[in-house]
């Protein structure tokens, strides 16, 4: 299930001035230092939630539609068992912005809009398929189908729980201490902070 970034987002949740208040810096010597620590402790964040900050475009790739014979190994048009929910990694899910699938001779086709919906609710969010709305068959075998969506709180820092910046700036702090040392590792109150916040895969 390859993710692809499209478009990353457009500024950090945390600013150079929030993060040089943090650590009681007064000086422009170590902004450009500063501002790159900002960037790996939003990314570490990021994987440590598995969430999406700041508004974000992704593609997801998968080699064919979940569920499209069925459990019961039969046709869709003839299966009662409705095709599988496909999860959205990276929440919280703003919207899905298109489908396309590949057949076996590649050429792509863009699922109309109407055929599926898109549950932006849940964390992942979901997508299925309308009712009555037959799965797509006869793929190519890698890749057949890509779900671009755009992930993320919003395109601001006010949009992101004050929780989630409060650790990235512990984060920052921790880089900022230990820097040049390798394997600086997240602190414990970082993540009890980010822990509310985890997507975790049962």
């Amino acid at each position: 299930m390859p993710l692809e970034l499209v478009t990353p987002p457009a500024a950090e949740p945390v600013t150079l001035s929030d993060a040089k208040l943090h650590l009681k810096v007064d000086t422009g010597d170590d902004d450009a230092l500063i501002t790159s620590l900002i960037a790996a402790a939003r990314a570490r964040a990021e994987w440590h939630t598995g969430r999406a900050f700041i508004t974000q475009s992704w593609r997801l790739w998968l080699d064919g539609w979940p569920g499209a014979r069925g459990d019961d190994g039969l046709p869709p048009a003839l299966s009662a068992t409705p095709p599988v929910p496909i999860s959205i990694p990276l929440p919280p899910l703003a919207s899905v912005d298109s489908i396309t699938t590949y057949a076996m001779d590649d050429s792509a086709t863009v699922m109309d809009t109407s055929m599926y919906q898109a549950d932006t609710a849940s964390a992942p969010g979901r997508i299925a398929l309308k009712v009555g709305v037959a799965p797509p068959v006869n793929l190519r075998g890698l890749n057949a189908v890509a779900i671009a969506f755009t992930a993320g709180y919003g395109a601001s820092a006010s949009d992101v729980p004050d929780a989630i910046l409060r650790a990235i700036l512990m984060i920052v702090a921790d880089l900022y201490a230990n820097r040049g040392d390798a394997g600086v590792e997240t602190s414990a109150a970082a993540l009890a902070t980010l822990a509310p916040y985890r997507i975790l895969n049962l």
